[in-house]
């Protein structure tokens, strides 16, 4: 079977940003074995999901097969990471195939995670174990089924190469699709070399990539960061809404399209608490559930210090108008926030003191934020026990649920904004573990609950029950 006669991978990044990028391929696999496919993103883009699955297909999602006319390339980023500046990360395992154009007029990165060493490896071995892999791709899906912006999974293969971590483990890439791989860490690389004109070609570049509205603003360079300072809002709102805890929020995580990029210490919040961590990582909590408005905030300031010299020439006058903008993002956060949890109470606006009061509730009597959202609109049918029975101090629900219930809820509204499924951890790492032992069969049924996740489904109960108590305390890792 031969390669589709209509797959074009684009040059464009390496084209226009040749300082950026770094001619690489990927190392060979022994042995590439398809794990999953995801066949409906595969037809999205305008693949042929059976070309996809031939040894041809399959040599081209670990990057041996390279089509005519593509640049397979590591880009070069900077980044803050856990607060340190470090001027020369870049993609360390990972390798930009190309650029997708699809029939909906969108481009998409072709990106490739685990291919092997590149110059920016940093002393790492440029590998990827199967458990982590398979983790973005579960995790990432379960993201876009209930509408967050976020990169996603094409396939991940198992490589045959064994990836030595605390213990041997087998080896895999995941093929990765994105809006683009433009980050914080994109503009901080370029400022640093104190090259101006590649700053501005990678400004230009973003414009044209993710916010064209900007091209046509009277200070371009403006416009475009208050385009990323909403995008990030709106993003940010998003992950606190279903409870998403990203782990590693460094600047060369946090993108110029607004998409939620790298799934590596990630996990789903159970028990509300603001100051849920899981990432083992994370010793200060810096990156802990509640935060993650502050850091993103801090992330766009980063942004902001690193485009100063697009914005204006004099110095006090650049300053003025990123503080303008970076101003904008408590309040468009704020109102993203207070909108989607007025959704997810059935009404048109809630009020701030019910919505705290609520919070406070829920924290208290340590209950599980999905569950509790879920019953919910069962409260506004009428039968309140399914939610209450959830919580501790009685008397204090049904103070606040009389309060709710007199603003006339909208039971059905609720249920297609409060989601049955997330990817949660007990069962992420149930299919991890069989997924690496070679049974996939879990990481399966687990797709197909997240895949629908507003859909309650007859068999899929315990997918939508939190962890048992023996589950203990949750950590995850970045798999590096």
């Amino acid at each position: 079977m031969s390669a589709p006669t209509l797959l074009r991978l684009d040059t464009r990044f390496a084209r226009e940003l040749p300082e950026m990028a770094v001619r690489w391929q990927a190392e060979p696999a022994p042995d590439p074995q398809l794990l999953v496919l995801n066949v409906p993103l595969a037809e999205q883009l305008g693949l042929d999901p059976d070309w996809l699955r031939s040894p041809e297909g399959v040599r081209l999602l670990v990057g041996l097969h390279v089509p005519e006319g593509a640049t397979p390339v590591a880009q070069a980023y900077a980044g803050h990471q856990f607060g340190g500046f470090n001027p020369r990360l870049g993609d360390g395992r990972a390798l930009l195939l190309g650029e997708l154009s699809v029939s909906d007029g969108s481009v998409r990165d072709l990106h490739l995670k685990g291919s092997g060493r590149t110059p920016f490896a940093r002393g790492g071995d440029g590998l990827a174990a199967v458990g982590p892999m398979l983790r973005e791709h579960v995790v990432s899906e379960g993201m876009h089924a209930l509408g967050i912006p976020t990169t996603r999974s094409l396939a991940v293969v198992a490589t045959g190469r064994p990836v030595r971590r605390e213990t041997m483990l087998p080896g895999a890439v995941l093929a990765r699709t994105a809006s683009s791989h433009l980050r914080v860490g994109s503009f901080q690389f370029a400022r640093a070399t104190g090259d101006l004109g590649l700053l501005q070609r990678l400004a230009d570049h973003a414009i044209d990539r993710h916010h064209g509205a900007a091209a046509q603003a009277e200070h371009r360079y403006v416009a475009l960061f208050d385009a990323v300072v909403t995008a990030q809002a709106d993003l940010l709102a998003q992950w606190m809404l279903v409870g998403f805890v990203h782990g590693v929020m460094n600047t060369d995580n946090t993108t110029i399209s607004g998409e939620t990029i790298d799934y590596g210490p990630c996990a789903f919040m159970e028990s509300y608490d603001p100051a849920t961590v899981f990432s083992s990582i994370d010793e200060t909590g810096r990156y802990a559930y509640g935060n993650q408005p502050l850091l993103a905030e801090w992330n766009l300031a980063r942004l902001a210090e690193a485009m100063l010299p697009l914005f204006a020439e004099d110095e006090e006058q650049a300053v003025a108008l990123a503080s303008a903008s970076l101003e904008r993002f408590r309040p468009q956060y704020a109102a993203a926030w207070s909108t989607g949890m007025s959704a997810k109470l059935g009404v048109a606006s809630a009020p701030d003191e019910l919505v705290q009061e609520l919070m406070v509730l829920l924290q208290a009597n340590h209950v599980d934020l999905t569950s509790f959202f879920r019953r919910l609109s069962t409260a506004a049918r009428g039968d309140a026990e399914p939610a209450r029975s959830l919580v501790l101090d009685l008397a204090g629900f049904d103070a606040w649920c009389a309060r709710w219930l007199a603003l006339g809820p909208d039971a059905d509204a609720m249920d297609r904004v409060n989601p049955v499924y997330v990817p949660r951890n007990h069962l992420v790492e149930e299919a991890l573990e069989a997924g690496t032992a070679g049974d996939l069969a879990p990481l399966h049924r687990l797709l197909e609950a997240v895949g629908s996740p507003y859909e309650e489904r007859a068999g899929l109960e315990r997918y939508a029950e939190p962890a048992p108590q023996d589950f203990g305390a949750y950590r995850t890792f970045c798999g590096t």
